[in-house]
């Protein structure tokens, strides 16, 4: 690619993309060596830098001082004494909990389970567009071998002959992975994700790929648009948009999702589904696309709290061939008291904004008994950290911008990737630095709310907690607390370096849909979360509505 020679005029109009301003002597003394910078750039290029080759600095959560909280997993369930229902719908809509127990007595088969799954895969999963591969053949013989260990007395776990669907962003081996995106849509991996791995050792079965929002974004993919069970008219949000989906319809156990910034929690809420994003480093991500190597988290999408534990141990260990993942036990016991806990919870967020579902969970918080408080954040440009995300994103694909293939993708709005990503290239290295730096100080900021309480409570827009908690890598627990009267709403957006959920339409017709509430924690230690969004779970009773689809 040759390269025209600069000019003092390129340099000036340049200034005004980064937002600085050099005197016309600056700019001559940058002529002789901007062309040599330039050219470095160039010969980087050259080298192919595949999706899968990770960054040398890695973000690490944990601040100077950190001590973990725990020093050896343990997982402690609810005792489970219901006996089998007889309807198909029942038994698909049942709590993980409750289906490992019928399994492991030999009441229900997994055969019998995953077949139940199937079926409504077939008559409800093209209305929802929730699923892009279906592996019913490898389903039913996982299945089957699951039946014979339980035959044989061998039972794995919690997880054993439960079918679950996997975001199409991991990599199954022989089986198509296409991120959702045209470019990759023909994509067949020769080896199974870390997770898939971890998964099937655990007894699961693999009923097929959950689809995903083109490289991780939003509910738009190459096969349509994957749809809200409680209203088919809008989009299920993404990026696991159809993890989200599927498990809010009942056609699987549980889902994987991932998050960057709000594509587990973003679906749960449009959904109504229970999203656990962990903490950063908890879950290994080898062999799952990456978009923001600083950034990416793989967590449980399920329909109650105490599923999402289940899950979230399944998966939780370091890697060694995932650089950012860090040894830490999971500890979560289901009868553990939240006696002695302290809620906090940001005024603003329960302000003018705040719906009637949202102050009815504070409510319904403050009437368990445990300490509520006001809480504060320092002010700081919590916003601006979405330059991080872009810039990693635009560095993750570069070559569908620099080859021109991201036209071939399907949503090209101002909001959406291949504009977001060409934006990027416009980013100041310096600036990026200091994005870094800012992120530290945030990771500060929100080490300070937890002196200050606990669990923080909040809407899903809670402030500058969905960015901030993201940037810093502290869990979030997002389940339903209630439901709305809304008008279809428009797609998520990121657009404006915000993510919005969409403004209802309120010149149509109206749809009864879920709304949740999310609990954040502190780093490596999910269990208070859980352990309170348990109790808010019973205090509040939505979570057994199903959306209106047949058995």
């Amino acid at each position: 690619m040759t390269q025209p020679d600069i000019t003092l005029e390129m340099i000036a109009a340049a200034e005004q993309l980064v937002g600085v301003s050099y005197s016309p002597a600056e700019r001559q003394q940058m002529l002789d060596n901007l062309e040599g910078q330039i050219a470095s750039a160039l010969l980087r290029r050259t080298v192919p830098l595949a999706n899968s080759v990770p960054m040398a600095l890695r973000f690490d959560p944990r601040l100077p001082g950190f001590a973990m909280p725990h020093g050896a997993d343990a997982l402690r369930l609810t005792p489970i004494s219901l006996s089998l229902p007889e309807g198909a719908e029942d038994i698909a809509f049942a709590p993980v909990s409750h289906l490992a127990a019928w399994i492991k007595s030999g009441a229900l088969t997994s055969r019998r389970l995953t077949q139940i799954y199937l079926d409504r895969i077939a008559a409800i999963g093209p209305k929802l567009e929730c699923f892009a591969f279906v592996t019913a053949d490898l389903a039913l013989a996982e299945a089957d071998a699951a039946d014979a260990l339980t035959r044989a007395g061998v039972n794995l776990g919690p997880l054993h002959g439960i079918p679950y669907g996997v975001k199409d962003l991991f990599d199954t081996k022989g089986i198509v992975t296409g991120w959702g995106a045209e470019p990759f849509q023909h994509r067949v991996p020769d080896a199974d994700a870390a997770i898939v791995t971890r998964l099937r050792a655990a007894g699961a079965v693999l009923l097929g790929k959950t689809t995903v929002g083109a490289l991780a974004y939003n509910d738009i993919w190459y096969g349509g648009v994957t749809r809200n069970p409680w209203n088919l008219n809008e989009g299920s949000s993404g990026s696991s948009a159809g993890s989200a989906s599927a498990t809010a319809a009942g056609l699987c156990a549980f889902a994987i999702g991932t998050e960057t910034l709000g594509s587990i929690t973003s679906p749960s809420q449009r959904c109504g589904t229970t999203g656990l994003r962990p903490t950063f480093g908890r879950v290994s991500r080898v062999g799952c696309m990456a978009l923001c190597n600083s950034l990416d988290k793989v967590g449980p999408i399920c329909r109650g709290v105490e599923d999402t534990a289940i899950v979230l141990a399944a998966l939780n260990g370091a890697d060694m061939n995932d650089r950012s993942t860090i040894a830490a036990p999971f500890v979560f016991d289901a009868g553990a008291s939240i006696a002695g806990l302290t809620l906090g919870y940001l005024p603003d967020a329960f302000g003018d904004g705040a719906t009637a579902v949202d102050h009815a969970a504070l409510a319904a918080a403050r009437d368990l008994g445990i300490k509520v408080v006001e809480v504060s954040l320092p002010d700081l440009p919590y916003g601006a950290l979405m330059n991080i995300l872009f810039a990693e994103a635009a560095a993750s694909f570069e070559d569908l911008t620099l080859s021109g293939l991201d036209d071939t993708l399907t949503w090209q709005d101002a909001a959406a990737w291949p504009n977001a990503m060409r934006k990027a290239r416009f980013l100041s290295a310096v600036d990026h630095v200091q994005l870094d730096r800012l992120r530290y100080l945030v990771m500060q900021a929100l080490d300070g709310i937890f002196t200050q309480c606990d669990v923080l409570i909040g809407p899903f827009m809670t402030g500058p907690m969905l960015i901030a908690s993201n940037y810093t890598g502290h869990p979030c627990l997002h389940f339903r607390a209630g439901f709305q009267d809304l008008g279809t709403r428009s797609p998520a957006s990121l657009a404006s370096g915000k993510l919005t959920t969409g403004e209802a339409d309120d010149a149509g017709q109206t749809f009864t849909v879920p709304q949740g509430i999310s609990l954040w924690g502190r780093l490596f230690d999910e269990g208070p979360i859980l352990n309170l969004g348990m109790a808010l779970e019973g205090a509040l009773a939505v979570a057994d509505r199903r959306p209106g689809f047949p058995s």
